[in-house]
């Protein structure tokens, strides 16, 4: 890790606030003590948290804030209040300023949303930006994008999602081409609303550092038939929060069923090692941590009821965003978009995108 890699934290964020984010940052800080962080929150809050975590004081610049985001918030409400002031402005300002390499908040995400695109502004090329969040699969990981910033998307956008998740996968899991599949109701090529088929088209034509391989159905998810899964955040949102009601539902079966008899809790003593090991595949906190895509700089969002574990889990996702050169990874696909887009104009002037 380089030495001067700074993260900003707001604070402030998340139903506990600094209790989850500076035990967080601790847990960080063990596996990567070169890290240097700026923090920003409420002094009397955060002050006695860091004479609790000298290794975080160390390694830290705290900046009182007084002003900070409540997580039921309406984003022009935080806007308004605290524009400038606010721990959650101050930690994304870090970044525009070149003061740190990332910023993390567990914040109200629409709230986030809003402050980075006025504060970072979106990539030249990029019109609206997505939230890309780590999914378990049977193969390990991928990334789900949109999974909430942008509700509906065109051809050209969800084009633009997938050099962003693919970059991100480039980055995340040390891949030279991700494959890439755009979610639909059915893998054949007719089905679909036209929008999708638009950017189907235009993903098998990119030329850039992916294997498209199609259409994915929602339950290639889980499976990992792709690295990257791309969607809209309005049916990108949905299968998350499915997906995190169903893991929560098959944990309170299995609890039910291991204390309904004494031969189940026999059962369950006798298979605890593969139940613990379940449990760690389900858990959440282990892949918390959603990056927002598309912004001159890069801003993390962690779950706002996440523990400590989960915290550090998303200030990792923020560091190796950072060390493996995003930004220039999407910088880069996004020039070569803009070509690709060019010659389909010229060629088909009349046609449109898909012909």
């Amino acid at each position: 890790m380089s030495d001067d890699l700074t993260i900003a934290l707001d604070a402030m964020g998340g139903d506990l606030g600094p209790d989850v984010a500076i035990p967080g940052a601790d847990l960080i800080l063990q596996k990567n003590p070169d890290l240097r962080m700026l923090v920003f929150g409420d002094e009397a809050r955060v002050a006695p948290l860091l004479k609790a975590f000298p290794q975080v004081r160390a390694r830290s610049e705290f900046v009182a804030c007084s002003v900070w985001v409540a997580m039921d918030d309406k984003p022009s409400q935080a806007l308004r209040r605290g524009r400038r002031v606010s721990s959650m402005w101050r930690a994304i300002e870090a970044v525009k300023q070149g003061r740190a390499a990332a910023a993390i908040s567990a914040g109200n995400t629409g709230a986030l949303i809003a402050m980075a695109k006025i504060i970072l502004d979106t990539m030249a090329g990029i019109s609206r930006p997505a939230i890309a969040a780590r999914w378990p699969t049977l193969k390990g990981e991928s990334i789900v994008l949109d999974v909430g910033a942008t509700i509906g998307a065109d051809a050209e956008q969800l084009f633009d999602f997938a050099i962003m998740g693919e970059a991100m996968a480039r980055c995340l899991f040390n891949l030279e081409r991700p494959t890439v599949g755009l979610l639909n109701v059915g893998v054949e090529e007719i089905k679909g609303i036209e929008k999708v088929k638009e950017a189907g088209h235009l993903l098998r034509e990119s030329g850039l550092p992916m294997e498209y391989i199609g259409f994915v159905e929602g339950d290639d998810i889980s499976k990992g038939t792709a690295d990257v899964v791309v969607t809209e955040g309005f049916t990108g949102n949905i299968a998350l929060k499915t997906a995190e009601g169903t893991a929560k539902q098959i944990s309170v079966y299995l609890k039910a069923e291991m204390n309904r008899s004494v031969l189940s809790r026999l059962g369950y003593l006798l298979a605890r090692p593969a139940f613990q090991a379940l449990r760690d595949k389900l858990d959440p906190r282990t892949l918390n941590g959603g990056v927002l895509l598309g912004l001159n700089g890069i801003v993390v969002k962690s779950h706002g009821g996440t523990d400590a574990l989960g915290f550090a889990a998303a200030l990792k996702v923020a560091v190796d965003m950072a060390e493996n050169h995003l930004l220039e990874k999407i910088g880069a696909d996004l020039a070569a978009k803009q070509a690709l887009m060019g010659r389909f104009r010229d060629a088909e002037p009349e046609a449109g995108i898909a012909g």
